[in-house]
């Protein structure tokens, strides 16, 4: 018999293999061009300083975009929020094969940070709105594990393929972003979620302690930004050594991600997030003072099992936290909070560095120590341990079976 559970069942497994697919392929194309943008710039006659603007542009755009992200896909739906925001990047990508003057690249890369944000948005609020809070952590932990598997493949293809044939791996870019949108016009349903009641304010005491977690993680992830090759090479790293320390960061991540999200769905969630904030500021403090790369790539692959655990978590606390009705706004603010410490601390960083190489280390990991001391109270009210609950129902595209035995 297949009843209705079995067709929710299946509704939400589409869902998590549409998200999980579409941004591993945007993933792989849209970090392809990340190690080597500033030299394709600087071939194209980009001076250092507007360099660092196109760079900047794309974290820029983020914070200022992805609340209204959030908005739009709570009242129009996930499915056309998640089609722009690939449309947009593919588009604006394709515009790098143009020759512009600094203040055009500047707007292409802050197109990027449109696009990808909003893909971003969409996709986590549509997990949470369509999978149940038992199962929240597992959902996160796949999609999270693809993101980052993707973001981990990109820049080794982007690194083969060169400065001198960057223009391929921007054609690249666009097809990767296009074909994303394939899996999401099958298994997104149009239209608007489906909710009982429209949402009272999108902030509360439990959210803001999310969006702590998603501000303590984006300025260590800022620091690492910055600093991270700067400190492998002043240990005398090669460069071959640089990049394979991000890939061993990766690969323990992908591969930890199911038990992860498993403790995330068993344990209560409040104390894993904490614990992982922790981890995470105590390996950063660790870092600066190891002697040699072996010791820092070695230390990394650890460090990757705490935050592994952190953003399911923090994810699986906001999608109960967060009115139904706002999920996508309650992402917007998470998103727009991390990317926007990532940017400060990205931009700070560069200079602690310079006064001592352990500096931008151990203040990062303070600061993130202080908001994790805030946490318990924040939560205090909040349910640790996930539990069955009613998601937001999404259109679906077409009526599931359902069979009964009378």
């Amino acid at each position: 018999m297949v009843g209705a559970g079995a067709a929710s069942g299946a509704g939400e497994r589409r869902v998590v293999a549409v998200v999980t697919s579409a941004l591993f392929v945007y993933g792989v194309g849209a970090s392809a061009v990340l190690p080597i943008l500033p030299l394709f710039l600087r071939s194209r006659h980009t001076g250092d300083a507007m360099i660092g603007a196109v760079i900047a542009a794309f974290f820029v755009a983020g914070v200022l975009t992805q609340y209204g992200a959030g908005w739009l896909t709570d009242h129009l739906g996930h499915r056309l929020v998640l089609v722009a925001g690939l449309g947009i990047y593919a588009v604006a990508s394709c515009g790098f094969l143009l020759s512009l003057h600094a203040g055009g690249y500047v707007t292409l890369r802050a197109l990027q940070g449109l696009g990808s944000g909003a893909v971003t948005v969409a996709g986590l609020s549509m997990v949470a709105a369509a999978v149940p809070a038992d199962r929240r952590g597992r959902a996160f932990s796949r999609v999270f594990a693809a993101q980052l598997a993707g973001m981990a493949i990109g820049p080794v293809i982007g690194s083969v393929v060169g400065s001198a044939h960057m223009s391929w791996l921007f054609v690249v870019t666009a097809v990767a972003a296009a074909v994303a949108v394939g899996p999401v016009l099958w298994g997104v349903p149009a239209g608007r979620p489906v909710h009982e009641a429209e949402s009272g304010p999108v902030l509360s005491r439990g959210l803001v302690g999310v969006l702590l977690v998603g501000v303590g993680g984006g300025i260590i992830g800022g620091a690492y930004e910055s600093c991270w090759s700067l400190l492998m090479a002043s240990r005398g790293a090669a460069v071959w050594q640089v990049g394979m320390s991000w890939t061993l960061f990766a690969i323990p991540f992908a591969a930890i991600s199911p038990l992860a999200g498993r403790l995330v769905d068993r344990l209560d969630r409040r104390w894993l997030a904490v614990a992982s904030m922790l981890a995470s500021a105590a390996f950063a403090v660790t870092y600066p003072f190891l002697p040699s790369p072996v010791w820092l790539m070695s230390l990394g692959i650890f460090e990757s099992v705490a935050v592994a655990i952190a953003f399911p978590a923090a994810q699986s606390l906001l999608a109960e936290t967060a009115p139904a009705a706002a999920l996508g706004r309650a992402q917007g603010l998470f998103t727009t909070a991390e990317t926007a410490a990532i940017a400060v601390a990205a931009a700070v960083s560069g200079y602690l560095f310079s006064l001592a190489r352990w500096t931008p280390f151990v203040v990062t990991a303070g600061i993130a120590v202080g908001l994790t001391a805030a946490l318990p109270v924040l939560w205090r009210d909040v349910e640790g341990r996930a539990s069955t609950d009613a998601s937001v129902p999404l259109p679906a595209p077409m009526p599931e079976p359902v069979i009964s035995v009378l």
